[in-house]
């Protein structure tokens, strides 16, 4: 049997009975919140227990009528997906506050008033998660987190995911140094070179992220070129 530093437990309750699996612990995180992971790369080792602690092994005949199969693959995904992974509380606190984290900076970025068009800072969205007491899963996608927690928010203040389109002229001086980094901060709509030497560029970001991106053009350019930002809401 591995050290219990090298896997965690992964479980799920079928149809009354009881199965494990050996799972690696930052492969099945991982892959719990949907990043691309191979489930080979997650397996600790193939066999299906019924008690990992006592070395139990699950039947082949339980595992086929609880699964529909007997491949580990399919196995393991279900289990992955639908069941839960064994913690301890100090992995957990990590966990959830890695997540609350991720979860705040996807709002910032993403989000702002539908009023002003304006982001809202990160340190305002972290006192409305304490003031609505906004729980966290250390388990589910961010993205799922953040906009239920936008919705949350909505009751407060006024707040909405937003994209926002950037129209940038850049000087000829600084036009060809600067096309390829400007081209990087978003996704590109239009680029036009203008009669005189100037490069047009119409950018489409995250709304929150307006301010971050506006910084780095003027940055690129010393502050010479010209930008306008249009906010839609989705």
């Amino acid at each position: 049997m591995p050290k219990k530093q090298d896997y965690v437990i992964a479980w799920i309750d079928i149809k009354g009975q009881h199965f494990e699996i050996l799972v690696k612990p930052d492969e099945a995180f991982k892959f719990k919140e949907g990043e691309k992971v191979s489930i080979s790369d997650v397996l600790w080792s193939d066999t299906v227990y019924k008690d990992v602690r006592k070395g139990l092994k699950a039947s082949p005949e339980a595992i086929k009528k609880a699964f529909g199969t007997d491949d580990i693959n399919s196995i393991a995904e279900r289990i992955l997906k639908e069941g839960q992974i064994q913690i301890t509380e100090e992995e957990r606190r990590k966990i959830i506050e890695m997540k609350r984290r991720q979860i705040i900076t996807y709002i910032a970025r993403n989000a702002v008033d539908p009023k002003s068009g304006s982001p809202i800072p990160e340190q305002r969205i972290e006192n409305l998660f304490e003031e609505l007491r906004i729980g966290v899963d250390p388990f589910r996608p961010v993205e799922q987190q953040a906009l239920e927690a936008i919705k949350k928010m909505a009751t407060v203040i006024p707040i909405k995911i937003a994209r926002a389109l950037v129209e940038v002229t850049i000087p000829p001086e600084f036009a060809g140094r600067a096309i390829g980094e400007v081209k990087r901060l978003g996704d590109v709509k239009k680029t036009t070179w203008l009669d005189d030497g100037s490069l047009k560029v119409e950018l489409e970001i995250p709304a929150g992220m307006q301010l971050e991106v506006i910084d780095k053009i003027q940055g690129l350019t010393r502050g010479q070129a010209q930008i306008n930002v249009k906010v839609s809401s989705q």
